[in-house]
């Protein structure tokens, strides 16, 4: 018990903040507060948006990206992780409080953050780096293009339509502003975003967001432009920590939502950090860490009204984009929300939505990145594949799906290809010393086959087709040194190709088995099949010396001069084989 009450200690003591988290925030702070400021203005209205969609209302948008964007920040695995209430995140809550209202959000925000520690805890982060890139990149271009169409609406200076697909929102949209054109909103959102992709290609260093948000304000407020729709009354503070909402009576039907929330919080938020880390050169994030601070993040926000939060890919791309090298920019987003929401409230209410959105156009488009889409796009048509399918089902459905339809996908497609490289080839025996009589006599009765590749559930049966279709020997030899893996079902699959052959009165022999393919071999009795007539060999000159004295007490062949080589040697086994 000691020990490993011992061990978690030294566990938890390796997620937490080390002394080079604090020298990269002090490396350069004045570009890292800049990027936090900006990524604060970006955040703002997608904290109030999304907390108004999830049901609980603006404040709890607010207080999400404030508490869980400083933890996480503080305790995250990546340096440029910027977290807070998300669009995926919301869709996932909706049903969540139809169902078990505000209070049931909360709790199954607590419930997740505690599972998503647990996952820390237990290393589970680095399952990740199996995600194959072509999914990854496939999410990323995916994302971009829901980011584009979530602005449409405020872009267009129309009333967000109902609807829960991004797609149908859009075009709802649209037909509402053909039918009330806002041509005002359209050049706030259009300039904006026009100055800041050229001026980040001229100048990457000036804050165009900053410049282009106050500009579009001033510019609105000074003309009194009411086709300008600003943000809007925001709320004046953080309500006061508690526990009130957690009926313990209700964490049983809580738990399967919780579950979904805590493995969408660790796949949003890790692919999220994983395409941060593709954005720069230098950066790499700690999965575990990560997942550890998300935990810490949900835990904190619902004790202050807040929904569950995931890494944002949407504020995570502007703070990479606007030079933030350090989690300190993150941590800056997260205080000025703060002082934001208790002191500056009526001057940010004034900004144009339009203008927001037109940063968020800017940003969807300069993520992504066209010479990797091409490059994935050229490697394969597998790769290819992938890659569209998983873009196009986040756009058409939703993070979960996309992720899981990509890693399916892919999953066949390389299943699909191992299974295509494993041979079953039937390979000569050497003539050794052996006369040619001699050597014809092995030849008539003793055929070698080597087995190349995996011996698994895709590829298995091939197998057996073949095998069962050989006629006119007494002995077959199966030389599995070069089989690289062997599951349950390639195990019964050569059995049963074993048994039918020993119907047939063909005895077989194998020789390489390695020591990892036994206990798959030994669990379905194929192992002790062999065993059971002496018929397994560590190399194939045994297995043919094995297969010559089966067929002398058969009375096949007569005894073999004492002096005689075997028909494959030691030297010549690798060159066979």
């Amino acid at each position: 018990m000691t020990s490993a009450l011992t061990r978690i200690r030294v566990r938890i003591a390796g997620l937490l903040p080390g002394r080079s988290d604090w020298a990269e925030m002090c490396r350069d702070p004045r570009r890292d507060l800049l990027a936090g400021l900006t990524v604060a203005v970006v955040a703002l209205p997608l904290a109030l948006g999304f907390g108004v969609s999830s049901g609980l209302g603006a404040e709890a948008g607010l207080a999400t990206a404030v508490v869980a964007g400083a933890l996480a920040a503080v305790f995250g695995g990546s340096n440029l992780q910027v977290s807070g209430p998300t669009g995926a995140m919301t869709v996932v809550l909706v049903p969540i409080v139809a169902a078990h209202g505000p209070s049931g959000v909360l709790t199954v925000g607590l419930m997740a953050g505690v599972m998503l520690v647990a996952l820390a805890l237990l290393r589970a982060g680095k399952y990740m780096q199996y995600v194959p890139a072509p999914v990854v990149e496939g999410f990323t271009l995916g994302i971009a293009c829901v980011i584009g169409l979530q602005q449409v609406p405020n872009a267009l200076g129309v009333t967000k339509p109902e609807g829960d697909r991004v797609l149908v929102v859009t075009w709802r949209a649209l037909e509402e502003f053909a039918n009330n054109p806002n041509w005002t909103a359209v050049a706030f959102a259009l300039a904006v975003a026009a100055v800041m992709l050229i001026g980040a290609r001229w100048w990457p260093t000036i804050p165009f967001s900053i410049l282009t948000v106050i500009a579009a304000t001033v510019i609105a407020q000074t003309a009194g432009l009411e086709a300008a729709k600003p943000i809007g009354d925001l709320p004046s503070g953080l309500p006061a920590p508690s526990l009130a909402f957690l009926d313990l009576g209700s964490l049983g039907s809580l738990l399967t939502p919780a579950v979904a929330v805590a493995a969408l919080a660790a796949l949003e938020s890790l692919l999220s950090a994983s395409v941060a880390d593709g954005m720069t050169v230098s950066q790499k994030h700690d999965p575990d860490r990560e997942l550890f601070g998300q935990g810490l993040a949900n835990i904190a926000a619902p004790l202050l009204g807040g929904v569950p939060a995931t890494g944002a890919i949407a504020r995570t791309a502007v703070n990479v984009r606007t030079g933030a090298g350090s989690r300190l920019a993150a941590l800056t987003h997260a205080a000025v929300l703060a002082v934001i929401v208790f002191a500056a409230a009526p001057l940010v209410s004034r900004i144009p939505l339009a203008a927001l959105a037109g940063v968020l156009l800017a940003t969807a488009i300069r993520m992504v990145e066209v010479g990797s889409l091409r490059a994935m796009a050229r490697a394969t048509r597998s790769d290819a594949l992938i890659l569209v399918l998983t873009a196009v089902a986040t756009l058409a459905l939703d993070l979960v799906y996309a992720v899981i339809i990509g890693l399916v996908v892919a999953g066949a497609l390389a299943l699909r290809a191992v299974a295509k490289q494993a041979r079953l080839d039937q390979v000569p025996l050497d003539r050794g010393d052996h006369s040619a009589e001699e050597h014809a006599l092995l030849a008539e009765h003793i055929v070698a086959y080597r087995i190349d590749g995996a011996l698994f559930f895709a590829a298995a049966h091939r197998f057996l087709l073949e095998l069962a279709e050989v006629a006119d020997v007494r002995v077959v030899i199966l030389r599995m040194s070069r089989v690289t893996t062997v599951d349950a079902t390639g195990a019964l699959v050569l059995k049963d190709a074993v048994e039918k052959l020993n119907r047939r009165g063909i005895a077989v022999m194998t020789s390489g088995i390695r020591p990892g393919q036994r206990q798959a071999l030994d669990s379905v009795g194929a192992l002790e099949l062999l065993r059971l007539e002496g018929r397994e060999y560590a190399t194939t000159p045994e297995a043919i010396r094995g297969a010559r004295t089966y067929l002398e007490c058969a009375g096949v062949m007569p005894p073999l001069p004492a002096q005689t080589s075997l028909p494959i040697s030691e030297e010549t086994e690798e060159t066979v084989g």
